[in-house]
Formats: C-alpha cells, structure tokens, sequence
C-alpha cells in the first residue's frame, strides 16, 4: 500500500501512527495492496475554504474525505482492485475541541476520524440512521481492535 501522510500544521503529529492505522483499516477491509490514500493535516483556515468550496458550508470542519476511483471493501478472496482511494484531510485543531468535548485525547479523535475519513473513501455513509448505525459501528471496531493490538 502507498500511504502518503503529511502534517501542514504546527501541531507535533507523530505521522506513523496514522500510516500503522490507515495500513491496519485497508487490511482489514481487504484493500488491495496496490492501493493509494493520502492523508493530509490542515489548519482551519484552509479547512474552512475546503469545507465551502466542496459542502458550502462555513467554518472548518474536523474531517473532509475526497474518493478518486470509487474502490469498494473487498473480500479475503477478492480484494479490491488495485487503484486511487483517495485523500483525507483532517483539522488537528477542530479535532482537539472535540476530544475535549468527548472526553478523550486529540491523538484519539484524530485516529477515529481518519477511520472515519477511510470508510467514506471506501463508500460508507450516515446520511440514513441504518447507514450511521452501519458506519459507526464498523468506525468503532476497526478503531478498538486497532488500539487493542498497538
């Protein structure tokens, strides 16, 4: 797999951590090995013009997931397809605000959105309450059973 991350904040972001979690989530889902994400941290103030150039909404947001050629989970027989997934851009600052509000740590809330960010890229979504229930609870496991084994 080829996972580019990279930090355009000053916050100190340790970039492996998320490379290990994006590797662990693709394997998981059966992501072919030739796959390609990228991963990218941004201030609000660039995170803001993304959100409304791309949502048309105002003020940043915590995590922004831009799909290329559309690739599906696989299967231990067939795994995707080899191909772009995408990118991921995640706000460090927006993301802090919300790990206090959820009463755990930043690096915490960053690793959930990036798995959040992943399944989007891979089709998931939580416009419908099956489609949340669904998303979430994938969201949940893949991040549990990803910090139980670090």
């Amino acid at each position: 797999m080829s996972i580019d991350v990279a930090n355009e904040t000053e916050v100190p972001i340790d970039l492996e951590d998320f490379t290990r979690v994006a590797e662990y989530v693709l394997t998981q889902m059966h992501v072919s090995t030739e796959a390609e994400l990228s991963i990218l941290f941004i201030d609000p103030d660039p995170m803001a013009d993304l959100h409304e150039r791309w949502l048309d909404l105002e003020g940043p947001t915590d995590v922004m997931s831009f799909p290329m050629d559309e690739l599906r989970p696989g299967t231990a027989q067939k795994p995707t397809p080899p191909g772009t997934l995408g990118d991921i851009v995640v706000c460090p600052q927006v993301a802090a605000q919300q790990a206090l509000s959820a009463g755990h740590s930043s690096m915490e809330e960053m690793l959930l959105l990036t798995v959040h960010g992943i399944l989007h890229l891979l089709g998931y979504d939580h416009a419908t309450k099956a489609e949340e229930a669904e998303m979430f609870g994938l969201q949940r496991h893949l991040l549990l059973t990803f910090l139980a084994q670090r």
